[in-house]
Formats: structure tokens, sequence, C-alpha cells
């Protein structure tokens, strides 16, 4: 497989080779490929943490635990606040 990478990209890797962190240019793309997946998969999870807490959000208004965010209250808390800060 070939690859075409920016002036940028292959400096970079080239860097990388010269440090002696890396023997070649596809060990030091292979490590980018890992991390890329590592990545990946911790998005992945954190979004399907995400759809939990929204899915038990959901449940919590259907069984009538929640109430209605009143908008009002959390704008006058918040300029009460910065009123208190500004004195």
């Amino acid at each position: 497989m070939n690859v075409s990478l920016t002036s940028e990209l292959e400096n970079y890797v080239k860097l990388k080779v010269a440090t002696g962190m890396y023997t070649s240019a596809s060990e030091v793309m292979r490590e980018a490929l890992r991390l890329m997946e590592e990545r990946d998969a911790l998005q992945s999870m954190k979004l399907e943490s995400l759809r939990g807490e929204i899915a038990r959000g959901d449940l919590s208004i259907e069984e009538g635990k929640a109430k209605p965010l009143d908008f009002e209250a959390v704008k006058a808390a918040a300029r009460a606040r910065h009123q208190k800060r500004a004195k």
C-alpha cells in the first residue's frame, strides 16, 4: 500500500524516525493507526455511555420522577450570582 502525505506530515514522520523512537516510516504509521483505533474505540464508548444516560433520563421522565427545568429560575439565579460578584 502506498500512502501520499503532505510535506508537513512527511517531515513529521521523518523526524520521528530520526529521533530513534521508530526504526521506519512504516512503524510510525502503524503506531499512528493504532492510536487512531484507540481514540475511535474511546469515542464509541463515550457515545454509548451518553446514550445510556439519555435512556435513563427518558425513563425517569416516563416514570414521573423528573420535573421540567424552570428556565426563569435558572436565569434569575445566574443574574443574582452575577450581581453579587459585580459588587
